[in-house]
């Protein structure tokens, strides 16, 4: 049974695109005309118009071997299809010392909620926890993150305002080590992924680690504003350019009309979604499940009133 975070999580997509998509798979007879509305329901949920025309290609190829004269009969090759599209990974911690995570992402993408959410859900795991504020251009982010590290009651290291990211980062990892945390989570600058100068400080930044602990960092996690739709592709091809992602966080997925996007994410870049954030609270970040989030895409429009 699909989780009621996940029907709340993707309500506004499934309105907007994929409630569309499944009425057409009930009731619908292959004709050319559905081929049409089945394409404009992808690319509407923001599946991108590469992605979805191989998709079509793809279903009317095994329509047409198989004799399939109804919509009904392509569902179990749809869903199979989408989570081809889908890379799953599941997340290593290092075999001793603190592992370090790095949240990087442009601004108000929600880098610094999703790292103090990535610190409380470690913390549930009986984690030891530290937050680095190496957000230091901008007093705001560290103010905030300040304000989770004691409503989570876990330490902090934070450096003034306008001081240099990577002390702070040398700091952190010192500290980490020191005081035998288990997961260090770094929230770092929000830059534009146009501003190449910014780009090339990450590369610094997040290779600081490394002088106190030869492997890390363990993760570099992009967090995507789901909202953002076919920006994030381009916001995450430049971030890959400069450093080695690990993996995707979709941030705001529940305010999103576009949920598809985690298809090309995956399909486009190669690149595995590790968590999906959604509503206020600290607990409000889901370890990503391929076959939860087909499910409620593909899952009948009425499942969206139960969920209320």
């Amino acid at each position: 049974m699909v989780n009621r975070n996940w029907q709340e999580a993707l309500s506004r997509t499934k309105r907007a695109a994929f409630g569309r998509l499944s009425t057409l798979l009930g009731t619908s007879e292959l004709t050319p005309e559905f081929w049409q509305e089945l394409e404009a329901a992808l690319i509407q949920a923001d599946l991108g118009v590469k992605l979805t025309l191989g998709l079509i290609k793809e279903l009317r190829d095994r329509s047409a071997q198989e004799g399939m004269t109804h919509a009904s009969q392509i569902v179990s090759e749809l869903r199979t299809n989408l989570l081809n599209r889908l890379i799953t990974d599941n997340v290593q911690a290092p075999s001793s010392g603190p592992m370090v995570i790095f949240v990087i992402g442009v601004n108000g993408s929600g880098k610094t909620t999703t790292a103090a959410r990535l610190a409380s859900h470690y913390k549930r795991q009986g984690k030891i926890c530290m937050l680095a504020a190496a957000d230091t251009y901008r007093a705001a982010a560290g103010e905030q993150l300040g304000l989770w590290a004691e409503r989570l009651n876990i330490d902090i290291i934070q450096g003034n305002p306008g001081s240099d990211p990577g002390a702070v980062v040398y700091n952190a990892t010192q500290a980490a080590v020191a005081r035998t945390v288990d997961v260090l989570i770094i929230d770092t600058s929000g830059r534009m992924h146009t501003q190449h100068n910014l780009m090339a400080e990450l590369q610094k930044v997040c290779r600081v680690p490394q002088k106190i602990i030869p492997e890390a960092p363990h993760q570099i996690l992009l967090v995507l504003d789901a909202t953002t739709g076919q920006n994030g592709i381009s916001q995450a091809r430049s971030f890959l350019e400069s450093v080695d992602v690990s993996g995707v966080v979709l941030a705001k997925l529940d305010s999103s009309s576009k949920g598809g996007v985690g298809f090309n994410v995956s399909s486009e870049l190669g690149l595995p979604i590790l968590y999906v954030g959604l509503g206020e609270s600290e607990e409000d970040l889901l370890a990503f499940s391929a076959e939860a989030y087909v499910d409620e895409l593909l899952a009948p429009s009425e499942n969206i009133a139960q969920s209320k």
